[in-house]
């Protein structure tokens, strides 16, 4: 189903993964605090708890299916478990989120982070709790833009 308008109250869906929240919870705070510095209302924005970055897509494809939300922003930090390779897994995820976007027309953005390297130590853990505090941000910014391009862009070709 490909989305061909954009409504003038944005609602905006932000999808969480709840692995290491005390890391990705800053993207999220952030990216609400800066919608509202944007003019816009915090009302706007539903936040939705999802177990891992996994499920973001699904997730994401079934929300814009409701016809509720003109944006949807992804949060995760992937990281080195040991276990599998965190780049594959955050690869993944940017594919399908890409995918829905594409599949949908609605605009799908990523805070969707893995790190090279990781350790549960104060230094790493306050440098991406910092990190995720200016995605968050970059990730307003980002999407008020595109929703205000893609405004003006269906206004020329409707």
């Amino acid at each position: 189903m490909l989305q061909t308008a954009v409504t003038t109250q944005k609602r905006i869906a932000v999808i969480r993964a709840r692995w290491h929240a005390d890391i990705v919870d800053n993207a999220v705070d952030s990216f609400v605090a800066e919608w509202g510095n944007l003019g816009r209302s915090s009302s706007d924005v539903e936040i939705i708890d999802v177990p891992g970055a996994l499920e973001i897509p699904l997730h994401a494809q079934t929300l814009i299916g409701t016809g509720k939300y003109d944006a949807v922003i992804g949060c995760a930090f992937v990281v080195d478990g040991g276990i599998y390779r965190h780049d594959f897994v955050a690869g993944t995820v940017l594919d399908g989120l890409m995918r829905v976007q594409l599949d949908t027309g609605t605009p799908v953005l990523s805070v969707v982070l893995t790190p090279h390297h990781f350790q549960e130590s104060e230094a790493h853990i306050g440098f991406f709790k910092q990190h995720f505090v200016t995605k968050g941000k970059e990730a307003a910014n980002a999407c008020a833009a595109i929703l205000g391009a893609r405004a003006k862009l269906l206004a020329s070709v409707g």
